[in-house]
């Protein structure tokens, strides 16, 4: 005879909830698990993203040095597509070029005329782009350059900032050349430069492959041709530009000259000096043993003008330390 005694009730709710932590448990590593690989997944991911972006911003920052900083901005922003367009615009157009540049070549060494070339190119490019200016291209020895597009103030305002550019670089180039005598060169670069305001074509020109952002048009080369007709060191004006910044200079009319592409004569101005109240307030130079300091306010943003603020604050501050030093006559008395 077999005698059986069923489970009670208490031994099966046991069962029971030993299964159900058993199941939550094995759910909770499973989670765990899974977490885990997600998150190498999500980190591995991450890695490559950091890599990819790094390479980017790499070849973003090697691309910036063939691109106007203006052009830079408005491509990469989205606010100018990528495609063979062009517009029509009124512009003030810039260009200058290195008095008697292939004479000044016989004289140096191809070393020395390459390292004083780029930094002449790296010192009037920063003026361009510290006064708003689109550096089209450099040809050589020579700077063309334009207000108006992509960003403009106006007409006028765009030719007053054009000239203000081109007195800032006559004063830095002031100090270059004392700089290039102390070094042994003995005829240092001399520029003339024209400027003119007047229509031209301004976009991408070129393929769909390659293209170029350039601009067109007879006003374009009548500022070259200003150029060539100034004498050196000196600012050549068209009579246009020359309307919209009377104000700011003393300027004489020189014999008309004619242009094939324009029917209208041509009467250039000649910059003979600058209004002492613009020389005064807006352009601060000085040098000295131990100093180079050309300052253009005139030419500064707001945000420009910060930075230089700090950097002049914090120059101050050094001084300061300097001047509380005792000299040595000092401490010995």
């Amino acid at each position: 005879m077999s005698v059986s005694q069923p489970l009670s009730q208490g031994s099966i709710g046991f069962h029971y909830l030993f299964a159900y932590f058993a199941a939550a448990i094995a759910t909770g590593v499973a989670f765990i698990v899974m977490q885990w690989r997600q998150s190498r997944e999500l980190a591995l991911v991450n890695g490559e993203l950091k890599e990819a972006n790094n390479f980017l911003a790499t070849v973003s920052l090697k691309i910036a040095k063939y691109l106007s900083p203006e052009i830079y901005k408005s491509v990469f922003s989205g606010e100018r597509d990528v495609k063979v367009t062009a517009e029509r615009k009124k512009l003030t157009i810039f260009f200058s070029d290195i008095v008697d540049f292939t004479a000044t070549t016989e004289r140096m060494q191809p070393e020395e005329l390459t390292a004083h070339l780029n930094e002449y190119l790296t010192e009037m490019s920063h003026i361009a782009i510290s006064h708003g200016a689109t550096v089209d291209k450099f040809i050589g020895d020579a700077i063309l350059a334009f207000f108006g597009d992509p960003q403009t103030l106006g007409p006028r305002e765009d030719a007053r900032a054009c000239l203000r550019m081109a007195l800032a670089m006559q004063k830095r180039l002031e100090y270059l050349q004392v700089k290039w005598r102390q070094q042994g060169i003995e005829h240092p670069f001399r520029v003339r430069m024209g400027i003119n305001t007047g229509y031209c074509n301004v976009g991408n020109f070129g393929s769909d492959d390659r293209m170029d952002y350039t601009i067109i048009g007879a006003e374009a080369n009548l500022a070259a041709r200003l150029q060539s007709i100034a004498p050196a060191g000196g600012i050549m004006l068209s009579y246009e530009t020359y309307s919209n910044v009377r104000d700011m200079v003393d300027a004489s009319a020189g014999e008309q000259i004619s242009m094939k592409g324009i029917s209208r004569p041509i009467v250039p101005y000649m910059v003979r000096g600058v209004r002492e109240q613009l020389r005064d307030d807006t352009v601060i130079t000085e040098m000295d043993e131990g100093m180079s300091l050309t300052l253009d306010t005139a030419g500064l943003d707001p945000a420009r003008a910060a930075r230089l603020r700090d950097k002049l604050q914090s120059a101050l501050a050094q001084l300061e330390a300097r001047l509380a030093v005792p000299s040595p006559k000092e401490t010995s008395g």
